[in-house]
């Protein structure tokens, strides 16, 4: 799949993260102080959506049961998730997002 372009930088607000539906699969990306970074919009746990959660800094905690994630590496940082997300590069071009989730 090439790369697709998903909107402006100014479409997701710094400490928020917005869901995206690529190549069939929910993918969140966080902007963290103006760095984005994207990541499977799925709890590892139970499946609920992580873009409805919190973002302090770059852990994004699951709404559901408060499973924690670091969204730049994907680790799964407090229980009850154990199991990481995965992650997909983000490039800024131009104050435009892309994603490839073919990658990494």
């Amino acid at each position: 799949m090439p790369r697709e372009s998903i909107g402006g930088t100014n479409e997701i607000e710094p400490g928020t993260a917005r869901s995206y539906l690529i190549g069939g699969e929910r993918i969140a990306v966080c902007n963290v102080n103006g760095s984005f970074h994207a990541i499977s919009d799925v709890c590892t746990h139970d499946g609920a959506p992580l873009d409805q959660g919190v973002l302090e800094g770059s852990i994004i905690t699951c709404p559901r049961h408060g499973a924690k994630f670091d969204v730049v590496t994907g680790e799964a940082v407090q229980m009850p998730a154990v199991i990481p997300v995965k992650t997909y590069p983000v490039e800024v071009e131009d104050d435009n997002l892309f994603l490839n989730i073919d990658e990494k």
